[in-house]
C-alpha cells in the first residue's frame, strides 16, 4: 500500500495551527486518508493546546470574506472560497449584511470568529445556526467551534490526498481521483454555482427556439471540490388521480416518467426530457441516485420536487444538486 508523505505546509493548509501541522508532520507518512483523519482527530483534540486552537480559528475569513493572503497561503484561500460557495452563490446584500453584523456580535461576545464547516450550506442556513449558537456559553461555544475546525479539517485532507493519489493506467476513472490541482477544482465548482447561460430574453414573446430542454441539472460535490460524474438522474412529471402530491398520501403510480441520463465529467446530465419551447405546466421530481454515488453516504437518493406553473411555461429551470455524504442543498437556477 502506498505511502503518502505531505509537508508541515500542507497540513497547516487544512488546519491554520502551527502545532497540529507539525505533529501531522511527525505521524506521517499515512497509507491512506481513513488513518489521516484519524490522526488529525487524536491531534487536535489532545495535543493542541487552546492557543493552538485560536491561532487555527484566526486563519479562515469570516462567513462571507475572502481570505487575506497576508493570513492564509493561497491553497488554503482557495479552499475556503470552494467551501463558502453555495453561501455566496445563495446570498443577497441584505443577508450578507446581516451575516456580517451578526459575526461582529458573535466575536464581540466570544473572541474569536464563527467557525462552521460552510461547506454546502446556504446564506440562511449559516445565518440560522450562528444566531442559535450565540446563546451558548462561552466554554460551550469554544468546544463546538473545535468541532467544527474538525470537520473543515476532515474536507480539507480529502483534497490533499486526492491530489496525490495517481490516475491507474486503464480504466474509468472517478474525476476525484485525478491528480488536478486544488484551485482548479474550485475553479470548476465556483463556475458551476452559476448556472449555463440561459439564452432566452426576458420577454416572453421574444423568447427564440430552445437549444437545450426545459429543465436540467448537474450535481457537484462539494466535499471534494469537484463535480460529481456517474450519477444517475431521473426526471417525471406528477399524473395522479389528485391535483398535486400531498405529504400525508402515497403516491405510487402517480409519476410519469420522463426521461433519465447520467452526469457527464463536468457533472451535467444528458438530456432529460425533449427540447421543446413551452414546457407542460405542472409538478416535477428529479431524482438522483446518490446512494450509489456514494455508498457510504447518508442518502440512498434524493428527490426535489418542484412547480411549474402556466406563466412559467418558456422559462428555462435549472436544478443543480449540491452534495456531500452527511448534506445536500439545492437552488433554483435560471
Amino acid at each position: 500500500m502506498a505511502l503518502e508523505r505531505f509537508e508541515e505546509q500542507d497540513f497547516l493548509a487544512c488546519c491554520g495551527s502551527t502545532k497540529f501541522a507539525k505533529e501531522m508532520v511527525l505521524a506521517s507518512p499515512f497509507t491512506s486518508l481513513e488513518e489521516a483523519i484519524a490522526a488529525a482527530r487524536n491531534i487536535w483534540f489532545n495535543k493542541v493546546d487552546v492557543n493552538g486552537w485560536l491561532e487555527a480559528f484566526s486563519s479562515h475569513p469570516q462567513i462571507g470574506q475572502s481570505a487575506s493572503s497576508a493570513h492564509t497561503s493561497h491553497t488554503a484561500a482557495q479552499w475556503s472560497k470552494g467551501e463558502q460557495s453555495t453561501a455566496l452563490a445563495t446570498s443577497t446584500g441584505s443577508s450578507l449584511q446581516e451575516l456580517s453584523d451578526w459575526n461582529a456580535q458573535y466575536r464581540q461576545k466570544f473572541g474569536f470568529i464563527f467557525i462552521i464547516c460552510a461547506s454546502g450550506r446556504s446564506t440562511a442556513e449559516i445565518l440560522a445556526e450562528l444566531k442559535k449558537r450565540y446563546q451558548n456559553r462561552p466554554i460551550v461555544e469554544f468546544e463546538i467551534a473545535a468541532q467544527e475546525q474538525m470537520k473543515v479539517t476532515e474536507l480539507r485532507l480529502g483534497k490533499l490526498f486526492s491530489t496525490k493519489t495517481k490516475p491507474a493506467s486503464t480504466g474509468k476513472q472517478h474525476p476525484t481521483v485525478l491528480a488536478t490541482k486544488v484551485e482548479d477544482r474550485v475553479a470548476v465548482i465556483g463556475g458551476h454555482l452559476k448556472a449555463a447561460p440561459n439564452p432566452s430574453s426576458d420577454k416572453a414573446s421574444q423568447v427564440p427556439t430552445r437549444t437545450r430542454p426545459p429543465i436540467t441539472t448537474h450535481v457537484l460535490d462539494v466535499s471534494r471540490g469537484c463535480p460529481a460524474t456517474g450519477v444517475e438522474v431521473r426526471l417525471e412529471m406528477w399524473k395522479g388521480s389528485q391535483p398535486r402530491p400531498l405529504f400525508d398520501k402515497t403516491d405510487i403510480g402517480g409519476w410519469i416518467f420522463q426521461g433519465s441520463s447520467i452526469t457527464d465529467v463536468d457533472g451535467r446530465s444528458g438530456q432529460l426530457m425533449s427540447i421543446v419551447n413551452d414546457v407542460n405546466p405542472g409538478i416535477y421530481r428529479i431524482s438522483f441516485n446518490t446512494g450509489k454515488y456514494c455508498p457510504s453516504g447518508f442518502f440512498p437518493f434524493v428527490s426535489i420536487v418542484f412547480e411549474i406553473k402556466e406563466s412559467q411555461n418558456r422559462e428555462h429551470f435549472h436544478v443543480p444538486l449540491l452534495l456531500s455524504p452527511f448534506s445536500f442543498s439545492t437552488y433554483r437556477g435560471s
